[in-house]
């Protein structure tokens, strides 16, 4: 049963550690309430107050003005360093003009540069200007044993000064964000100067002081609102509100609900923030975010107001974001991870999802209508039910073609609804094994075959070979759910690479102890290397099924896919993928990339297919007098083909006898079923480029 604590008074209140799934917190006070590694999943945290206890709060105000005070009295010693010489000498020595010339100078860089661009730069640069001036000045009108004694006047004065200048803009901002107050800030400004007055008037270095105790006040301001420039005094400040405030550290929200709740002074370190709701929170933005993700200003805009039109989250971490009902037309979330996150009924039109990790991620209701979803990672658990989307774009739009592969391919056409779901359906539990350069299609052969039978378990399958660019090749296997993808990928290469290194002698050797299978992948991977269409549209295709360790080719092949090895991989949408309408009216998924017909092959083509079948039929096991009379027909198919005219009628002939032969063998043989389902799709892509009739019955095979 869910526990109600709605309205309730819990400042103080400690619930660490306990099970407190689908409770009710909504109206509660909980000021200084401790829910570290709280179990919180679906709990109502709406309308609730948060933050600091009254007397924790006095304690820090005590605290920063005690601190603002001391910086005070800092300013006002920088100001005996700074000005001490030109304030009490009677006559002006050269020296003390020069010293005092750059150290004023250095002084007035380091407030200047802070102000315009950050403290630290002011710093760095105050200190540059510093000392160079000194060495040079000193040493032009010949007092070389001054320069020490300048250094320590003008470098203690402005490290005290920025000390100071710190000091008093930390303690400000602290103030600001647990009273919400200007009014105070300034307030601790005049203290800065009363306790410099006191204490220092004989010094005659109040100025100072009240200068750099309004400076403070100033950039406590800024750090407050959000500024860039100082956003290192932000997140101390942060950080010290927070001490003694509600504390969610390590704490699992998933799917927990805080709709207009107060969250100033909030600990949010460490805890599980999966699908949480922050619709209309105020003060997000002075909560302790830790790592998690309300540590990025962007989103937390996104999930408070619900608007992030054209905003840019590109390679940020965002896995678990809850932008359900968002806003985000143009937005962009190049290489982002949305894993797990709530996107539902939020509008995603023309949004860019390039190579965007969406494992989970709730689409449900969303629009992505103009979408740009090049090799997006989406997987099995990526939820799509009632997805609005008229089209989409498997490329990012350029000058010379600003529509890139839209889907559907007729511009006048448009999904319908429901259709998009189904279409976009990826290939899954695949094994991705992205070759990046110096592509050897005997080591892929031979590192395959030998993980294959390593890991006969994963029930290895090629579904795919892909070409990207003159040096790039991606081999895509089907394995099972439940392998350790990552652990196959570094094994596989970690034996390409050797393969790789090895002599030619030595690989020749390898070659000679392996089987015919070995030979056959290789010729495969060198056809795709060498023309990518050829395995554009293959069927479903059995090799070894009997044999442990075996593996399969089979599937369709094509795409433009970019997916690396490593931990994690997920299956992507390729290219040119385009919804076909099957029996029953449900939609399914065929790759359509440059699939060949009979005219667009060569006679090199042919006969390189024609070899491949030869290849295939050694490595079958058929009856001795079938595969001797298989193989001489195609023997002479190939010669007739091979000649500077090609005697294609001749060829034709010969790869119709070929046909019939594993035809019959294919009724009465179980390996010949096999190798027949292998080589028919080549048989009608060879008799078509023979010249074979429509009607004929090699075409209908």
């Amino acid at each position: 049963m869910f526990k109600d604590f709605s309205g309730q008074n819990l400042c103080g209140k400690s619930f660490k550690g306990e099970n407190l799934t689908g409770a009710n917190f909504k109206g509660a006070d909980i000021r200084g309430a401790s829910f570290t590694k709280a179990i919180l999943k679906e709990a109502n945290f709406s309308y609730i107050n948060s933050g600091l206890q009254s007397i924790t709060i006095f304690y820090l105000v005590v605290f920063s003005l005690v601190l603002v005070a001391l910086a005070g009295i800092i300013a006002g010693l920088s100001g005996i360093f700074a000005f001490y010489f030109t304030l009490h000498l009677k006559t002006i020595d050269i020296v003390d003009f020069v010293s005092n010339t750059f150290i004023l100078f250095s002084l007035s860089i380091f407030i200047v540069i802070t102000l315009w661009k950050d403290f630290i730069y002011g710093l760095v640069l105050g200190l540059l200007v510093l000392v160079p001036s000194l060495l040079i000045g000193l040493a032009l009108i010949g007092h070389i044993t001054a320069i020490s004694q300048a250094f320590f006047v003008g470098i203690g004065a402005l490290s005290l000064i920025a000390t100071s200048l710190a000091a008093i803009a930390l303690a400000h901002t602290v103030i600001i964000m647990i009273l919400n107050s200007v009014p105070i800030a300034i307030f601790g400004s005049f203290i800065v100067a009363i306790v410099s007055a006191a204490t220092l008037h004989i010094t005659e270095s109040t100025p100072t002081a009240a200068i750099i105790s309004v400076l403070g006040s100033y950039i406590a301001w800024q750090a407050s609102k959000g500024g860039e420039k100082f956003t290192w005094i932000q997140k101390i400040a942060v950080a010290a509100a927070a001490t003694g405030g509600t504390s969610f550290r390590g704490a699992d929200l998933t799917d927990a609900n805080f709709t207009q709740a107060k969250l100033k002074s909030t600990d949010f370190r460490g805890a599980i923030l999966i699908r949480t709701c922050f619709h209309q929170v105020k003060m997000l933005d002075r909560v302790r975010p830790g790592t998690t993700y309300l540590q990025k200003a962007q989103a937390r805009q996104v999930l408070v107001t619900g608007q992030g039109q054209e905003k840019n989250f590109d390679r940020e971490d965002l896995r678990g974001v809850n932008f359900q009902g968002a806003n985000l037309v143009d937005a962009s979330f190049i290489g982002t991870n949305l894993s797990q996150a709530n996107l539902q009924d939020a509008d995603l039109s023309r949004a860019k999802l390039i190579q965007t990790q969406l494992d989970g991620t709730e689409f449900t209701g969303a629009t992505l209508t103009g979408a740009f979803i090049e090799d997006w990672g989406i997987t099995t658990d990526t939820k799509f039910d009632g997805v609005r989307c008229e089209y989409v774009y498997m490329r990012l739009p350029t000058k010379e073609n600003p529509d890139p592969l839209r889907k559907p391919d007729n511009n006048k056409e448009v999904f319908a609804d429901g259709e998009f779901g189904d279409f976009i359906k990826p290939i899954f539990d695949t094994l991705d094994l992205y070759h990046n350069q110096g592509v050897d299609p005997r080591a892929i052969a031979i590192s395959f075959k030998q993980l294959a039978e390593n890991h006969p378990d994963a029930d290895l399958r090629i579904v795919g070979m892909e070409v990207r660019g003159e040096d790039k090749f991606l081999l895509r296997a089907k394995t099972i759910p439940q392998a350790d993808k990552s652990e196959l990928s570094a094994e596989y290469f970690d034996t390409y690479n050797e393969i790789k290194g090895l002599p030619e002698r030595e690989i020749k050797l390898l070659l000679e102890e392996k089987d015919n299978q070995i030979l056959r992948l290789e010729n495969m991977v060198m056809t795709a290397l060498e023309r990518p269409s050829f395995y554009s549209n293959v069927e479903q295709v059995g090799f070894m099924t009997n044999n442990p360790g075996g593996f399969s080719v089979g599937g369709s092949v094509g795409g433009n896919v970019n997916n690396v090895q490593g931990d994690n991989n997920r299956a992507v949408q390729g290219d040119n993928n385009q919804a076909v309408l099957g029996d029953n009216n449900q939609v399914t998924q065929q790759n359509q990339v440059g699939a060949d017909t009979g005219e667009s092959l060569t006679k090199e083509d042919v006969v390189k297919l024609l070899a491949e079948l030869e290849t295939l039929i050694q490595g079958a096991e058929l009856p001795a007098n079938t595969k001797e009379e298989v193989i001489e027909d195609l023997s002479a198919a190939k010669k007739a083909t091979d000649k500077e005219e090609p005697n294609k009628q001749r060829a034709l002939e010969r790869l119709g006898t070929v046909a019939e032969t594993l035809d019959k063998t294919s009724k009465g043989v179980e390996a010949g079923q096999k190798i027949w389902t292998t080589a028919k799709p080549i048989i009608v892509k060879i008799a078509t480029w023979l010249g074979a009739a429509a009607g004929s019955h090699l075409l209908g095979l």
